[in-house]
């Protein structure tokens, strides 16, 4: 069975955030595409299977992380439209009904990928007892981005200190759910992005994501308000790093990213 390594949300390979792809029949049992993701031990494989013609939705998609299934992931999504459309698998837009609702994505003629997200609800919430100590930095603003992203955003003084931070994990995920975006604006504009972010999940096994699309669903109406335009350009600042273009529209956000697909293999257990 096939089984792909895509890093995405980067135009070279070694770079962004990896996941991996399986496309199958049907779905699995639970327990098995959870070992799997276990075993590749990326932030989130996806697995996908097509669907009868003429409904809402072309295939299904599921994400899992290491440890538990998740109810959206941006960086798989993309991955999973970048093997579809670069092996002739399905042209075109791709739509995927998932636990977050059926999902498009959309290959553009330069190579990225464009898809359509629900936007993050943002509820201004306070900062918990705590958390600046395990961040290792004072936030000023805090936000609950609602069920679906399920993460506590806050945002810092400026991006020094975001790509400064080395937090306490531990305490991390015992203030959050999922667990925390950080964030704050670009102090070089000119760079060619508006603002930056890291995001620690270690409630869902992983420490920090490389690069996380639907973190960008709750930032990209932070800092559309704050900046007064609706286009912008986020700089994930991990190690690997990755950028994600965003467009706020309403009820539902525009992510935009390319993916590099760097290996192609066969999962023997099955």
């Amino acid at each position: 069975m096939r089984i792909r390594i895509v890093d995405a949300f980067t135009d070279r390979p070694l770079a962004g955030n990896p996941a991996g792809v399986m496309l199958l029949d049907a779905f699995p049992e639970d327990d098995w595409l959870q070992s799997v993701a276990l075993e590749v031990n990326h932030a989130e494989t996806a697995f996908a299977h097509p669907l009868p013609g003429g409904g809402e939705a072309d295939w299904a998609l599921r994400w899992f992380t290491p440890v538990a299934e998740v109810a959206m992931c941006g960086h798989a999504t993309l991955a999973t439209a970048h093997v579809l459309h670069t092996t002739g698998t399905h042209a075109g837009p791709v739509r995927f009904a998932t636990r977050s609702g059926v999902l498009v994505a959309t290959p553009r003629e330069d190579g990225s990928i464009t898809m359509d997200f629900p936007t993050a609800p943002l509820t201004v919430t306070e900062v918990p007892e705590g958390l600046a100590e395990a961040l290792g930095a004072q936030p000023r603003t805090a936000c609950d981005t609602g069920p679906n992203v399920g993460d506590l955003l806050v945002e810092l003084a400026d991006e020094k200190t975001v790509h400064a931070l080395r937090p306490d994990l531990r305490a991390i995920g015992a203030r959050s759910s999922r667990g925390v975006i950080a964030t704050a604006r670009a102090a070089d504009p000119a760079l060619g992005y508006d603002y930056v972010s890291r995001c620690f999940f270690p409630n869902v096994g992983i420490d920090e994501d490389p690069v996380t699309g639907s973190a960008h669903t709750a930032l990209a109406p932070f800092w559309s308000e704050r900046l007064g335009r609706a286009e912008l350009t986020g700089l994930q600042a991990s190690p690997r790093s990755g950028r994600v273009r965003t467009e706020l529209r309403g009820e539902r956000t525009l992510l935009s990213g390319r993916a590099v697909t760097v290996i192609d293999g066969e999962l023997l257990a099955w």
